[in-house]
């Protein structure tokens, strides 16, 4: 799904870039483009991140 229609730019691509070491929306954002042009997708993409993250330190805290 288009998160970001300016851009161009996935969830998958955000889900991407989390995988890759992107840790913050801060860090999607540059590593992307993301939310540099009209900023509507801030909020889905900040959730999407947030998402992501909690996802990976459950599997993390799983694996310990």
């Amino acid at each position: 799904m288009y998160v970001c229609l300016c851009r161009g730019i996935t969830d998958q691509d955000i889900k991407d870039a989390i995988a890759n070491g992107a840790e913050s929306y801060r860090e999607v954002r540059d590593l992307l483009d993301l939310g540099t042009c009209c900023g509507r997708c801030t909020p889905e993409a900040r959730s999407i991140i947030s998402e992501e993250v909690a996802l990976i330190a459950s599997r993390l805290a799983i694996a310990a």
